[in-house]
């Protein structure tokens, strides 16, 4: 399989979940992604301690001891190089590995790639076209680039926790880190653009995002209404759409659904099928405005007929017709037949699991999921790299022992 990304070798110096989720989707599309991790510092019997991604100290499961099952959700495809970028041997290795690839990223705090010589000044007279590309909580050139900052802040921050939940109740964070996802994603966007350019003009450049721009710009279509109408989003019951209806969750004689009339159409496809053609002329009901108004009236009313029949009466009698899904467990989500159907489950050889499960890319090139291999062990390709930029056996010792690998 010819890959979109083969042959574009990128440093990333990265941890936890925003930044090697992003970087993740490249090595998926056959980039060369060299993971730069914290060598650690040496116990008294010889061994490294406290090194690599904090990622791979995420409980609870583990391969083996310091190597978690949650760093794999981040960083299959990828090479480790442990390097101590605080020290000047670091920096001289950066420094001959930087001409070789054609991006530098990172997801460090904002004020951090500049002091590390992770930016664009620091690298272009050794490498021109150089990306450096940066995922911060708050950005590198305000009052808070010294800030840590994570999902869950960005999440209280930007709003999302208010508008979340049923009305009345406590505030409420999403069950995934989607802030972090969504930066991820766009981190590689600009990354990409910034290549694209690079590639045509020779030039590099310096390339931001953080956490907290991107969780406001996902606000979306309720930034632009409150800003313009002052019309504030508010919780709506059971996860409903705040201007369609019905748009909700609704129970079922076995567990919930979400069922979704986003369209006109929608709401006479349901009636019909349901068998409540009597419905249409229900003048509580005529428009969407109307059953909006009446929204609680409608609510109870569908109530009663989802009741009767399980969910899986009510996917068979309108999946395709009108947009439906079970609220499924996140265990039943997983074990859906479907995703096995297509292509989205995929296992990889591990060394300490041969059968190793993990989800595939949400992306197909020409009809195919790119390959999945799992995540590097810590400093698995040091000294493999350090060879190919020419040090021997002996200066690799060396770095070894003193600490920079």
């Amino acid at each position: 399989m010819t890959l979109p990304l083969a042959g574009f070798r990128i440093i990333s110096a990265e941890q936890y979940g925003a930044g090697p989720y992003g970087t993740m989707f490249l090595a998926q599309m056959g980039a060369e992604v060299i993971k730069i991790e914290p060598p650690g510092s040496p116990g008294p019997d010889g061994t490294r301690r406290g090194g690599g991604d904090t990622a791979r100290a995420v409980g609870p499961h583990f391969l083996r001891p310091g190597e978690s099952t949650y760093f794999q959700s981040f960083n299959l495809n990828k090479r480790s190089l442990t390097l101590d970028l605080n020290s000047t041997e670091g920096q001289a290795i950066l420094r001959r590995l930087v001409p070789t690839c054609h991006v530098v990223a990172n997801n460090m705090r904002g004020d951090l790639p500049a002091r590390l010589g992770l930016d664009y000044a620091s690298l272009k007279d050794l490498n021109p076209a150089i990306v450096c590309a940066h995922l911060s909580a708050y950005g590198r050139d305000n009052a808070r680039a010294k800030w840590p900052g994570y999902d869950y802040l960005m999440q209280a921050e930007a709003g999302y926790c208010q508008i979340t939940g049923e009305p009345g109740g406590e505030p409420q964070r999403m069950g995934l880190s989607m802030v972090d996802f969504i930066t991820g994603t766009i981190f590689c966007i600009g990354l990409l653009g910034a290549l694209v350019d690079a590639q045509r003009s020779g030039k590099g450049r310096d390339v931001d995002t953080d956490l907290l721009s991107a969780a406001l710009h996902q606000t979306s279509y309720p930034a632009l209404w409150y800003m313009n109408h002052g019309d504030e989003t508010q919780r709506t019951p059971r996860s409903a759409h705040p201007t369609a209806t019905p748009s909700q969750m609704f129970k079922a004689a076995d567990g919930w659904m979400f069922v979704m009339c986003q369209l006109p159409k929608f709401w006479d496809i349901l009636v019909t099928r349901m068998g409540r053609d009597d419905l249409k002329g229900d003048p509580r009901f005529a428009t969407n405005a109307d059953r909006l108004a009446h929204r609680e009236d409608l609510t109870a009313l569908l109530d009663a007929e989802f009741s009767t029949q399980p969910m899986a009466y009510w996917q068979e009698l309108l999946a395709g017709f009108v947009p439906v899904a079970p609220v499924y467990t996140l265990g039943a989500a997983l074990d859906n037949p479907w995703l096995e159907e297509i292509g989205m489950r995929d296992e990889v050889a591990h060394p300490d699991n041969p059968h190793l499960k993990v989800l595939a890319s949400p992306l197909k090139f020409d009809g195919q999921r790119p390959p999945n291999r799992a995540a590097p062990l810590l400093g698995a390709d040091s000294e493999a790299l350090l060879a190919e930029l020419g040090f021997d056996a002996d200066e690799i010792a060396g770095f070894r022992r003193s600490g920079v690998i």
